[in-house]
């Protein structure tokens, strides 16, 4: 069970990962390595509610991992839309133009305002940008958690 563990984490890794970032990623196939957990642990006898109720917790942690891998594949291709970005830019403009007529008898006031307005509007793209794809870039969401609990990685096996 562990080197299944271990080897859909490793899958993840090599494989998804560089799939997401690419938006390759697809739903269509269950993991092997997770489909075969499931398959062994519903193929162990049980003979005793004990063993029922591990054997239960077993198969929802599996489940677990195939709904977080889901999550993962359907955040990867999810983007902000243009008319998003439209909607956005028409109403930084608007904002704007508001300001300026409202600032319009006193420029160094509405200048002072535009600009920090203007730097608002600016951080927005810009965060809206760096998280519009969570699997690319130099902001882009590592594997780190799934590989920290990797059966055979070094910081598990500390702690057993």
């Amino acid at each position: 069970m562990r080197g299944l563990v271990s080897r859909h984490i490793q899958d993840a890794q090599e494989v998804e990962w560089p799939a997401m970032s690419r938006h390759r990623a697809t739903l269509t196939m269950i993991p092997a390595a997770l489909g075969e957990a499931v398959a062994l642990t519903l193929a162990l006898p049980v003979s005793g509610d004990g063993q029922a109720t591990a054997q239960r917790a077993i198969v929802d942690a599996l489940d677990q991992a195939l709904d977080a891998r889901r999550q993962r594949i359907l955040i990867s291709q999810s983007a902000v839309n243009w008319v998003k970005w439209l909607a956005l830019i028409t109403e930084a403009m608007c904002t704007l133009a508001a300001i300026a007529m409202v600032h319009s008898d006193n420029r160094p006031s509405a200048r002072l305002a535009m600009g920090l307005f203007s730097t608002a509007v600016a951080v927005c793209v810009f965060l809206i940008t760096a998280h519009d794809r969570p699997f690319t870039g130099q902001f882009s969401v590592r594997p780190t958690p799934l590989l920290q609990v990797r059966p055979d990685s070094p910081t598990t096996e500390k702690g057993s």
